[in-house]
This record gives C-alpha cells, sequence and structure tokens, in this order.
C-alpha cells in the first residue's frame, strides 16, 4: 500500500514550483525577441548600405533659347585663319649659329633673345679698335703740354721784340709753331672721334650676333640648329635663312575667298558667325574688317578678312573655318514670332527610338526620360519645338542602361 502511494506522488505536478519557473524563462525569451529584432533591424541596414545604387557619372549641358528674330544668313563660305604678324626671324649678318634658345609653342616677348652667333672675330675686331681708339687719346694729351709751352716761348719773344732783344723771325717761328699745334690738336680729336664711332660700330656688329624676336608672339617653327651657318640672303647649301618663324597671337583673323558673283553680299563691318572645323558646336561671333579692292582672275574670288570679336586660345593660325555672312534685318518679321523662341541642344542629347525621340533630363540629381520634338538638326545642334524650357540640364551621349530615377553625378569638363 505505501509503495503505490509513493508511486502515485512521484506522478503529481508541483504546482508553486512550475508557475515560478514558468514567469522567469517568458522574460528571458522576451529579452532575446527584442535583441534579434535589433540586430536583425542593424542587419538590414547594412545591407541596404552595402547594396546602395551608385552615381552614374554623365556630361551634361543645359538647353538653350535662341530667338526666332535672329539674323538670317545672306552666305555661306569658307577660308583658314592667319596671322596679321608674322616673321621669319633671321640675322643681319651671316655667321654660325652657337646657341637657339627657342622651342616650337614658347611664348616670347620683343626683344628677347632667340639664338646667339659666334662672335670671337667681332669680339676681337672689338678689341683693336678699343686699342685704337686709346692710343688716339694718349696722343691727344700728349700734344696739349706742348702748345701750352710753345705759347709761353711766342709769348716770351713777343716781350723780348719789344726791347730789341730778339728779332722778327723769333716771334714768327714761336707763332708758327702754335698755329701747328692747334691744328695738329683739331686733327688728333678728329682722330679720336673716328676712333670712337669704330668702337661704336664694331659694338653693333657684336650686338647683332644676338637675334632678338621682333614684337610678342609664339614660336610656331624651329629652323635652324646649333653648328649650320645663317644668312640673311639664300647662299644654297646648308645656308640657313632664319632660326625661328614667330606669329603674333593677338592679330589673327580670317581669310576669306569669296566668289565674285556673290561680294554683293558682302559688307565692311558685317556680322559674320565663324565655325572652326576642329569645334563644329563654337559659333564664334566675328565681323567683316576689310574687303580686298581686287579680284584673283583665275579663281574669280574676292579676298574678305573677317575678325573676331574676343580671340580665344583654341584658335590657331592655318585652322579650316567656315564663316556665315549675317543679315542685320531679322529672319521673321512677323510680330507674333517677334519674341518667342525655340530650344537648340547638342545632337549627341536626343535619343531616337522606334520613331519617337526623347532625351534625359537631370533634375535633384535623378535622371528623367522626357519626350520631346525635334523641328530640326544643324551644325551638330537639334532644334526642340516642344518638350523642353530653356536652362535644364540634359544628358549628352546618355551612357547605356540608363533609367528612370538612377541617382548621376555630372562630370567635370
Amino acid at each position: 500500500m505505501s509503495s503505490q502511494k509513493m508511486a502515485l506522488d512521484g506522478l503529481r505536478i508541483d504546482r508553486t514550483a512550475s508557475g515560478t519557473g514558468g514567469a522567469r524563462s517568458g522574460r528571458d525569451g522576451g529579452r532575446w525577441g527584442f535583441r534579434i529584432l535589433i540586430l536583425a533591424a542593424v542587419g538590414a541596414g547594412i545591407y541596404g548600405w552595402m547594396n546602395r545604387t551608385k552615381a552614374v557619372p554623365v556630361r551634361t549641358a543645359g538647353a538653350r533659347g535662341v530667338s526666332l528674330s535672329a539674323t538670317r544668313t545672306l552666305l555661306n563660305a569658307s577660308g583658314y585663319v592667319s596671322a596679321r604678324r608674322e616673321a621669319t626671324v633671321s640675322s643681319k649678318v651671316t655667321g654660325k649659329v652657337m646657341e637657339v634658345l627657342v622651342e616650337e609653342g614658347m611664348k616670347v616677348t620683343a626683344g628677347q633673345v632667340l639664338a646667339r652667333l659666334d662672335d670671337s672675330n667681332v669680339k676681337a675686331g672689338m678689341r683693336l679698335a678699343e686699342a685704337q681708339l686709346d692710343s688716339a687719346r694718349k696722343i691727344l694729351e700728349e700734344t696739349g703740354p706742348n702748345l701750352a709751352f710753345a705759347e709761353q716761348e711766342r709769348d716770351r719773344f713777343a716781350r723780348l721784340t719789344a726791347s730789341n732783344a730778339a728779332s722778327q723771325s723769333d716771334i714768327f717761328r714761336a707763332e708758327t709753331e702754335v698755329r701747328a699745334l692747334k691744328a695738329r690738336i683739331v686733327r688728333q680729336t678728329a682722330d679720336v672721334q673716328v676712333a670712337e664711332r669704330e668702337v661704336e660700330q664694331w659694338q653693333q656688329q657684336l650686338d647683332d650676333m644676338l637675334i632678338r624676336a621682333p614684337f610678342d608672339g609664339m614660336v610656331t617653327t624651329k629652323n635652324s640648329q646649333p653648328g649650320e651657318m645663317i644668312s640673311p640672303m639664300s647662299a644654297g647649301g646648308f645656308t640657313r635663312t632664319g632660326i625661328c618663324t614667330m606669329v603674333d597671337m593677338m592679330s589673327l583673323e580670317i581669310d576669306v575667298d569669296v566668289n565674285e558673283s556673290f561680294i554683293n553680299r558682302v559688307q565692311p563691318a558685317q556680322p559674320v558667325t565663324a565655325t572652326l572645323d576642329a569645334w563644329p558646336d563654337w559659333k564664334i561671333p566675328s565681323k567683316v574688317i576689310a574687303i580686298i579692292p581686287t579680284a584673283n582672275r583665275q579663281k574669280a574670288t574676292v579676298k574678305v578678312r573677317v575678325g573676331f570679336d574676343q580671340l580665344d586660345p583654341r584658335i590657331l593660325p592655318e585652322m579650316g573655318v567656315k564663316v556665315a555672312f549675317l543679315s542685320n534685318e531679322p529672319a521673321d518679321k512677323a510680330p507674333e514670332n517677334k519674341d518667342k523662341t525655340v530650344i537648340v541642344v547638342p545632337e549627341a542629347a536626343v535619343m531616337n527610338s522606334n520613331g519617337s525621340t526623347a532625351v534625359w533630363v537631370v533634375r535633384e540629381e535623378k535622371a528623367e526620360r522626357r519626350p520631346v520634338t525635334v523641328s530640326g538638326t544643324l551644325n551638330g545642334e537639334t532644334t526642340v519645338a516642344s518638350g523642353l524650357s530653356a536652362g535644364e540640364k540634359i544628358v549628352i551621349s546618355p551612357p547605356a542602361g540608363l533609367v528612370d530615377g538612377v541617382t548621376v553625378k555630372e562630370e567635370k569638363p
């Protein structure tokens, strides 16, 4: 009986002990759940940061507004950029080049030494002339005391003659000596001046051994090297006629050959738009400087000089250029179009897909695809009739994979 009671007591559940343990395990489970939530949030943040969308680098440009009342083009022509001041710098004398101090592309100022010639012979002649000048001055210094002594003798003989102590021949001889010494001093003074002029001549020849820049400009070609002979005249063989070629970059202009049949459309001071072949998207404001008053009978053309309103380092001599001679009258005089403008963008910014055109617009560092209506393309620029506003930033040559809403970063030019 007692053994059966003990067995039943072993199967009884202690409610007091189980209640206390259950509360403790519930609190521990809550803490662990809170910790798991925090770890999950941190992990999600790290995952999002690691997999964030990187900004796509793009090149942008602003949409330009162009008035329809712009001047119209009367004549198109082509020409070349030329320098009004250009010189091949040479030497005044024939000599051997010892040193060339310039290279192509170097800027030089007026009077700057460009090259040195061999001056050993000139220096020897200079030293001889200086020695001759020193000798002439010393001879002149020697004659001065002799003249003073001769004048004293003349005065002494004059006093003796008055007291009949000297003859007239003595006084005549003393007077002749004084006149001769005075004439000798005059001649020796002239000899000193001749020696001084000779020294100056050798000094000029020594200075001619230094070839200097005649004006401010830039060296475009280097024609001589040390050891070569140079001469102001062509002597044949290996004799050079110039050290380098200089161009005054402030004198650049455009030479255009206009067909004589259309020269009546060109006037002095007429506005011109120039476009360099090297920069087809750059419109350079210019104007007509002069119309050369003669024609070329072989080509039936008249030369026109066109000047830039403002020079730029990108403009270089001998560049090819296209010019458009403009009219001062507006292209469209209709009152309703007087203030109307159209939007012009680079041709590379416009995308054509399935017969539709669109551009990518950058707004708040996000890319947005914008359908537009195109009315025409000329000289690398496309005219947008609708869909864009002046001043909006657009993407040039959009990269592959660009989608709406992607973050973009503008590349610096």
